[in-house]
């Protein structure tokens, strides 16, 4: 009787699931089927053998013994959960401000060129955004170092100050991807019942006190979910953001270098797969962690609010 009941179901919803095929194909092929290549983390990878022909590590946790006891692999790991936690941060702040201000805009045409204009920068190449800015911050002959001298400052290093280099990219981040992370809010706020407002304003209630009450409660469920999906990729720096704009610069990788950046070049300089493959491994374990205590939290603050 079950299978009856599974086979009506499928028959019913065939539409659905024929149009879903190419999505789960995709999912399958991309996401599910690489998980084999997992065991090379474990082993003594050599191309001759294979993924499942090399021999196995011995010890078998031989390819984490570096990433533990290098120091440059610990400071990898330390920059890439405090630059992520910081990108959040100040993204939401960013997102979320954002999507409040272009809601109160009555102007129609001016809201959408706003917009418009703010989105644009996504679809710029981190390649062009690096070269923009080594453009501005070049210690020679960078628009930042000429405006400075000429009001009669010191030039700065900019690409010998590791410290700096954390709000660079922060600004750069939010320069770049701000009018993206806004379309989902600005979307929340739009469905948002316009009956509320109008109870609201009959009360006497004012534009901020609106927001205040009405607009950013009504934003946490969306809040608290795309702030989970970003904490699960806390452990996946952006490499085309950091190589483009930090690239080589061995004097900023106090603060830069981010476990994409440090495998890239151990890689390169050793060819070690095992070691590579177990920095993944270990990346996915962290952020697997993370996005279980975040959901945790998160269902503590609002249930229905929760990814699971």
């Amino acid at each position: 009787m079950k299978s009856n009941g599974v086979i009506r179901e499928l028959l019913r919803n065939r539409t659905l699931l024929l149009m879903f095929l190419p999505v789960a194909t995709l999912l399958f092929l991309f996401n599910y089927l690489p998980l084999a290549g997992l065991v090379i983390a474990f082993k003594d990878f050599d191309f001759a053998k294979g993924i499942f022909g090399s021999d196995w590590m011995d010890p078998l946790l031989n390819n984490f013994d570096y990433l533990f006891s290098s120091s440059t692999a610990f400071r990898a790991m330390r920059n890439t959960i405090l630059l992520n936690a910081l990108f959040i941060t100040v993204g939401l702040l960013f997102e979320v401000g954002f999507a409040l201000l272009l809601n109160e805009i009555r102007n129609k045409y001016f809201k959408r060129v706003t917009q418009s204009l703010t989105f644009l920068p996504f679809f710029i190449s981190w390649i062009v955004v690096g070269v923009f800015a080594y453009n501005l911050m070049n210690f020679e002959s960078g628009a930042i170092n000429r405006v400075l001298e000429t009001i009669g400052m010191q030039p700065i290093d900019f690409y010998s100050e590791a410290g700096l280099w954390p709000l660079i990219l922060t600004i750069a981040v939010r320069w770049k991807v701000t009018g993206y992370g806004t379309i989902i809010y600005l979307a929340a706020l739009t469905s948002i019942d316009n009956s509320y407002y109008e109870a609201a304003s009959i009360d006497g209630a004012t534009r901020w006190q609106q927001i205040r009450y009405i607009s950013i409660p009504m934003l946490r469920p969306t809040i608290i979910i795309l702030t989970l999906l970003a904490v699960g990729r806390i452990m996946n720096a952006d490499f085309g953001m950091f190589y483009a704009m930090v690239g080589d610069a061995s004097l900023l990788f106090p603060t830069t270098d981010v476990i994409d950046t440090f495998v890239y070049r151990s890689l390169r300089k050793s060819g070690d797969i095992g070691m590579a493959s177990a920095a993944g491994f270990l990346q996915s374990i962290i952020a697997f962690v993370l996005i279980i205590g975040s959901n945790y939290a998160a269902r503590k603050i609002d249930k229905d609010s929760a990814i699971f």
